[in-house]
């Protein structure tokens, strides 16, 4: 699905009794690296869903190669360690996490790319088939009025 907005993803969620992942819990799907014991906050982490390689176009549906959306069951090779597939590339992914700073943040010269929007627009991640295969990385996020569906966005969902 592409062209959704938050609010459309939060009310299917809802329907299917489902919820959208927080950011964290999608950065730990994508690259979590069991092997290093899976524990982000000692670093153990990926750049890409299915390692530290770069992007190919067996990878990933990304640099507009495709020219729109393909199906999720494309790109295996992309998969990331938790099973789940399409987690670069493809659509944008909403998020249930409102933009904020992490910790640390520290504004740069251009303040006005991120700190007026903090609060109030939703992050997503994942980029989509049209982002530029070397910009993209896990930790990578975009953000939008969450009304916004003409940003090339969808959505995946989490158990309650």
């Amino acid at each position: 699905m592409i062209h959704v907005n938050w609010f459309e993803a939060t009310a299917w969620c809802r329907w299917a009794g489902r919820r959208l992942p927080t950011e964290a819990e999608w950065e730990l799907a994508a690259g979590g690296a069991p092997e290093l014991g899976g524990r982000p906050e000692l670093g153990a982490k990926f750049r890409f869903p299915w390692g530290d390689t770069p992007p190919t176009p067996q990878k990933a549906n990304l640099d507009g190669q495709a020219g729109w959306v393909v199906d999720v069951a494309a790109h295996p090779e992309g998969d990331s360690p938790t099973g789940c597939r399409q987690m670069a590339g493809n659509v944008w992914e909403w998020t249930e996490s409102p933009f904020y700073p992490f910790p640390g943040f520290v504004t740069d010269p251009y303040r006005e790319y991120s700190a007026p929007w903090f609060g109030y627009r939703k992050v997503l991640k994942g980029g989509c088939w049209a982002t530029r295969s070397r910009t993209l990385r896990n930790t990578w996020r975009n953000f939008y009025l969450p009304d916004r569906r003409d940003v090339l966005s969808g959505f995946r969902t989490c158990a309650l």
